[in-house]
């Protein structure tokens, strides 16, 4: 069996989005840094409320899916398909927004401390004009796995422990998303997923060993192809483990807009100015 190893670790930079809420960002589009099929991983993770009651008011997007994951805190969702929903730590909400819509994303009220992700996960250029859809998954219906010394939340894939499969509450997608939550307090675990999966892994917590190469938190660690993750000498690790399978095409990014072209990103532009880039 092999195993993959880490091809390289970069630290997660500071920044500001949506109404000024403070997040660690990973960003991945093109590049020697590229995650295809996603694209960018954000973290929320403050105590000051200071830093995040502002939310993301009402904004667009098209040609991609967001996935927003909470550990802790909770996090509210309307969109311009009319659907509302709100999760709370161990929660998940996928919003495919396809050719176009627009949502909000905001705290509630009253919340004091806050920890969570995003994703941004790219469409195949074939389904970027999809029609865009949203499912809010509460915490109790992701459950949670025991291997090893592991305990592992599969949110969307397909995973093996041992001598079992497993499949995470979203499957089926183009992109064969792979998103897992992975906390190792001490101790090893390995992970079996398809071989032919990009993969990275983003550490929020602690420390943890892959084939000799420390992670520490607030980094990402890119991984080699292989049919097995093995992780060693956890302090305290939380982790987040996510791939897909490479659609290996272009990508044009213009603010809340992927395509694969300039002319397909002004013509996105050019409906959100008139309008039309909702249809009802």
């Amino acid at each position: 069996m092999t195993t993959r190893t880490i091809t390289r670790v970069v630290t997660a930079q500071p920044a500001t989005d949506g109404a000024g809420v403070k997040i660690n960002r990973n960003a991945g589009f093109d590049g020697e840094l590229r995650m295809d099929p996603f694209l960018m991983l954000d973290e929320i993770r403050s105590e000051s409320k200071d830093d995040f009651i502002a939310g993301f008011p009402a904004h667009p997007h098209r040609g991609f899916e967001t996935v927003t994951y909470m550990r802790e805190g909770r996090f509210s969702h309307r969109d311009s398909m009319g659907n509302s929903g709100a999760i709370s730590g161990g929660g998940a909400q996928w919003m495919t927004a396809g050719s176009g819509v627009i949502h909000s994303e905001m705290p509630a009220a009253g919340a004091d401390r806050m920890h969570g992700f995003q994703f941004w996960l790219n469409l195949p250029a074939s389904e970027k004009m999809m029609p865009p859809a949203y499912r809010d998954i509460q915490a109790e219906e992701i459950g949670e796995l025991h291997h090893q010394d592991a305990r592992i939340r599969l949110i969307a894939g397909d995973l093996t422990l041992g001598e079992t499969a497993h499949t995470g509450v979203v499957s089926g997608k183009t992109t064969r998303a792979l998103i897992a939550d992975v906390t190792l307090p001490t101790g090893n675990a390995g992970i079996g997923y398809a071989p032919e999966l990009s993969s990275q892994f983003y550490l929020y917590r602690g420390t943890v060993n892959v084939a000799q190469t420390t992670v520490r938190a607030g980094q990402l660690a890119y991984l080699s192809h292989g049919e097995q993750l093995e992780l060693s000498e956890a302090d305290n690790a939380g982790l987040l483990l996510f791939g897909g399978l490479p659609l290996a095409e272009p990508v044009v990014h213009y603010g809340p807009f992927v395509m694969n072209t300039r002319e397909q990103i002004e013509q996105a532009l050019q409906d959100y100015r008139d309008g039309v880039l909702v249809q009802s």
